[in-house]
């Protein structure tokens, strides 16, 4: 019984985990490749409006040997599943500073991806994180 319900909460964190991703890919681009953008001093690339630094803190998914790391970035970047890769990595590398903050998943992830490393903890991305909300039905 116990594996069970262990079984189905996990299923059912996966399954919120990919419909809030679909919201911020839908919230940055339509869930569309659209290239880059100026976004507040800087390149945003991709179905998720990832930052050069950003890739880089993800690890570097889908960088090819000698490869230079802003061409990488841009094709992860317009890649769907390197872009979700590097969403995921992003948020794994950095949720553990918002386990004091009582936020669920999708809200650490929201504001992650929209804050930085210490997002779950600006007001700032409050706004983001409401319109991601809106999306997904989560709370």
């Amino acid at each position: 019984m116990y594996v069970k319900l262990l079984l189905a909460a996990s299923l059912l964190y996966a399954a919120q985990a990919d419909t809030c991703i679909h919201c911020i890919c839908l919230h940055e681009s339509g869930c569309k490749a659209i290239g880059c953008e100026m976004d507040v001093g800087s390149l945003s690339c991709g179905y998720y409006q990832i930052k050069l630094p950003y890739y880089e803190d993800c690890g570097t998914p889908g960088r090819k040997s000698g490869e230079d790391v802003t061409t990488a970035w841009k094709r992860c970047a317009d890649d769907y599943s390197c872009s979700t890769q590097c969403v995921q990595a992003y948020v794994n590398r950095y949720k553990g500073g918002c386990s004091s903050t009582g936020e669920g998943t999708c809200q650490i992830m929201s504001r992650l991806h929209n804050g930085g490393p210490s997002g779950c903890k600006i007001s700032g991305t409050v706004q983001y994180w409401n319109a991601i909300a809106k999306c997904c039905g989560c709370s």
